[in-house]
């Protein structure tokens, strides 16, 4: 069957000369409709033809025709893709929703110059790139960054996530759409604490290893907390080797936020912050600071440029995770934490009143956790 003999010859006469816009957008969905069923390979030309013609019709109602029920078919030339997708939005906007047949590139030039409705349409396609997401941070309207941002499947760089918080400084709605994204990178997630409401913090706690120190806090020294905690219930599964880095350009990878770190039992997250620290391979910090001996520490500790005050706190910290793992038992991690930080706190000298005071608290909300797990067993 062919596209001419799927249609009448009244059908063929009223898309080409129809007067009535009605019965035109009507032929055109006929036509279409075939089109989308499937064509033999020498009809498509021909086919490709009259969807340009279709494409010039003065009549919106025609052209709508033409991109809803064309707007999920491959067989859509591209050229008429393009055409409609710089229609009115009524034309535009189910083809920039949908269409397969653009790409990547096709996408982030008609965001650059697309108004918010078109731009929109483009964020919540099934799935986006990271060139699409990138255009779409950068020349993006709110709305649309948002809706591109509660699209999971949308790809996003970090540099992208962090150009829309910056364009959108003040935007709670669009902070919330990252918040509640499948995945972010730990100084995203970090950055968000600040801008949302105590629900949508408790969910960067639950889903995003955030601590309730970090969601209740925004000065530095709490910030510092933020990252330990965050460290210390994601670490497993991130990159600590790029979150340390993060952490020093920004002039946060501090000898308190090092020792708060370690006390609460993540171990790996000091070294690799000794590691950026001094530029020294994670392999070699590792052997200095567990199996060097007592001079192996202070070789480390001392490249690091950390103040030789707070040394005796360090190896305080080491010794007690030492003897603890010595001990061997079948501590889980809270407990685990809970006695570390009892030896600590006991055996330490040098550490500042502040840190002291931090992990009082921590010690106390660990108790309070073992208490809960205790009374749920029972």
């Amino acid at each position: 069957m062919t596209a001419r003999s799927s249609l009448t010859e009244t059908d063929i006469h009223t898309l080409v000369r129809g007067e009535s816009v009605e019965d035109r957008a009507v032929a055109a969905h006929k036509f279409c409709r075939r089109v989308e069923a499937g064509l033999p390979e020498e009809e498509r030309e021909a086919a490709a033809e009259v969807l340009r013609f279709l494409a010039l019709d003065a009549a919106e109602l025609v052209r709508r025709a033409l991109a809803v029920t064309l707007k999920t078919s491959p067989d859509l030339p591209h050229d008429v893709a393009l055409a409609l997708a710089r229609d009115v939005n009524s034309v535009a906007t189910p083809v920039l929703r949908f269409s397969p047949v653009f790409s990547d590139e096709d996408l982030a030039e008609i965001v650059e110059h697309a108004d918010a409705l078109k731009q929109i349409a483009v964020a919540r396609r099934a799935s986006l790139s990271t060139t699409v997401t990138a255009a779409l941070a950068e020349h993006g309207c709110e709305p649309a960054v948002r809706a591109a941002c509660a699209n999971d499947n949308a790809d996003f760089a970090e540099q992208s996530l962090e150009t829309a918080m910056a364009r959108f400084e003040q935007s709670e709605a669009l902070a919330v759409a990252m918040a509640y994204r499948k995945a972010l990178p730990p100084s995203i997630a970090e950055k968000l604490i600040s801008r949302v409401s105590d629900e949508v913090r408790q969910h960067l706690v639950d889903q995003h290893g955030l601590s309730s120190e970090t969601a209740l806090n925004t000065a530095l020294a709490v910030r510092e907390r933020a990252t330990v905690d965050l460290v210390d219930q994601a670490g497993k599964t991130s990159d600590l080797r790029a979150f340390c880095e993060h952490l020093h350009d920004q002039e946060r990878l501090t000898p308190s936020l090092l020792l708060r770190a370690l006390v609460s039992g993540n171990i790996s997250f000091f070294e690799w912050g000794l590691a950026e620290l001094t530029g020294v391979p994670h392999h070699r910090v590792w052997v200095m600071v567990h199996d060097a001996g007592p001079l192996g520490l202070r070789a480390i500790y001392q490249r690091a440029a950390l103040p030789e005050t707070l040394y005796p706190a360090f190896r305080a910290a080491i010794d007690s995770f030492h003897t603890l793992h010595l001990e061997g038992g079948d501590l889980d991690l809270p407990r685990f934490q809970e006695r570390l930080m009892q030896r600590f706190l006991t055996q330490a000298e040098g550490g500042s009143s502040e840190d002291v005071d931090y992990l009082l608290s921590r010690l106390d909300s660990l108790a309070r956790d073992v208490v809960g797990d205790q009374r749920n067993v029972a």
